[in-house]
């Protein structure tokens, strides 16, 4: 998918960058697949804010994804490929053979007309399809997997996102995550087949701060830029960045510092982490 660049007659238009929508339906979304989304603004039941710098924003509808891939051996034809505002990912509607219609995160290289299937036992290796870990040959690509057999996927469901099939042993799967980790997932969990579409929304530009604002993002102010009264990197003499470690207005180190606990059950599943480092459990 190519992307847009406007001649800048305005300022907001030097730097803009868009995914031009090749491929993508002009329907609105299916009705009955869509429930309205009440922004909280980062606001809790008491009104308080417990996430900085959300607010505002369009209007929008949570379209509610098949991430189980429940139906089993029902082929499925893919009506029309579109768009969705709560994720970076497009959607594919699929209508299958029984009537029955359910969106899926569109994968790569799949278009209007083709055709999908889920499975238990067997089926083509061919992008999205869905089959169990146990049954999907090493080295292929894979995204949308599942952690927890039954519950659906959870993981590489970004755009242009996909893990890695390394490989199978009696009980395990070894997959390789888009971040570099190396963990084991049960052989019983799905996961589809290919890579999420979409691979160039990681290359538009916002342009404006206007655009942000339709996003729900509100101004973030920085550290350095406060007084010490309000964060811990405030103050100084004349401009300064602060000469300490980067850390939130209540002291949490923000690089470098692993929030991961030590005595969490799964880092037992974890072979390799994301910085190529064996994990220390």
């Amino acid at each position: 998918m190519a992307l847009i660049e406007k001649k800048p007659v305005t300022p907001s238009q030097r730097y803009f960058k868009q995914n031009k929508p090749e491929g993508l339906s002009k329907n609105r979304p299916e009705r009955r697949l869509t429930i309205h989304k009440k922004s909280s603004a980062g606001r809790n039941a008491y009104g308080r804010i417990t996430s900085r710098r959300r607010g505002g924003g369009h209007k929008r509808h949570v379209r509610i994804i098949d991430f189980r891939r429940e139906k089993l051996d029902i082929p499925a034809k893919i009506q029309d490929i579109q768009y969705d505002p709560n994720r970076s990912a497009n959607l594919a509607l699929l209508v299958y053979a029984d009537g029955d219609k359910r969106y899926i995160i569109a994968p790569r290289g799949l278009g209007s007309g083709d055709v999908v299937v889920a499975s238990e036992t067997s089926s083509e290796i061919n992008p999205g399809n869905s089959l169990v870990l146990a049954n999907i040959p090493p080295a292929t690509k894979i995204h949308n997997i599942e952690l927890i057999p039954g519950k659906g996927g959870q993981i590489a469901r970004s755009a242009g996102t996909g893990a890695q099939l390394m490989g199978l042993d009696e009980k395990f799967a070894t997959v390789k995550l888009p971040s570099g980790e190396i963990r084991l997932i049960n052989k019983k969990c799905r996961a589809t087949i290919g890579e999420v579409g979409n691979k160039q929304h990681q290359s538009r530009t916002i342009g404006k701060a206007g655009r942000s604002r339709w996003l729900g993002r509100r101004p973030r102010v920085r550290g350095v830029a406060m007084n010490p009264v309000d964060h811990p990197m405030g103050g100084g003499e004349g401009r300064t960045s602060g000469g300490g470690h980067p850390m939130s207005p209540w002291g949490q180190l923000s690089k470098g510092f692993p929030t991961r606990r030590k005595s969490k059950t799964t880092n037992k599943f974890i072979l390799v982490n994301r910085n190529g480092k064996k994990f220390k459990r």
